[in-house]
């Protein structure tokens, strides 16, 4: 059963684990999907099947996903799910290790790149959503001037409301209201720079 909690990582081999593009893409997937078999996560990265299996065995490894109740009839494919609501990677459980820090790098490049990626997608393909859906969507940048404690109170409260959205959103669609309803990006990004 899928923890209601985030996965917080905090060791060398989970962390090069989902820092694997393809992994991460898995990831990122399945946990849009809730649930799925590695021929259906197969044609949506566009890898061969064997491949993604492998992979799926790899996060499986590490507590990452876990196999989920089939959902087929005959039984024969495994499906999988990821074990927690999300997964997190906090700085100070980095960086007292080199070899620790490092791997956080990764990952955050990672992910980086892919979110990149599926936002440049979106642009590019922007004119194929509707009106509603372009007037809803969003790209702001805010330069404010904060303390280090008012940064990480900001990003507390930023989550906590996603995160209030996000529920209501799944209880709704558990309770059978999917019109409408499309995944949804948001990506924030919250760090001090030199100008």
């Amino acid at each position: 059963m899928t923890s209601p909690e985030n996965r917080r990582i905090t060791d060398l081999g989970t962390l090069k684990a989902i820092s694997h593009p393809l992994r991460m893409r898995l990831y990122r997937a399945l946990f849009v999907a809730r649930a799925a078999t590695a021929s259906q996560l197969a044609d949506q990265v566009d890898e061969a099947v064997s491949l993604v299996s492998y992979h799926l065995r790899k996060l499986a490894e590490h507590g990452l996903i876990e196999e989920a109740e089939a959902r087929s009839a005959d039984g024969r494919e495994r499906w999988w799910q990821p074990s927690s609501y999300g997964i997190s990677v906090h700085d100070e459980d980095l960086r007292d290790a080199p070899e620790l820090a490092a791997a956080g790098a990764a990952f955050s490049r990672t992910i980086d790149a892919q979110r990149t990626q599926l936002h440049t997608r979106f642009l590019d393909e922007r004119h194929t959503w509707s009106g509603a859906w372009r007037s809803a969507s969003l790209s702001s940048e805010w330069l404010p001037r904060l303390t280090a404690e008012e940064l990480a109170a900001l990003g507390a409260e930023l989550e906590a409301v996603l995160r209030k959205h996000d529920q209501r959103a799944r209880a709704a669609e558990a309770a059978g209201d999917g019109e409408g309803r499309e995944n949804v990006a948001i990506h924030l990004n919250g760090f001090p720079y030199r100008a």
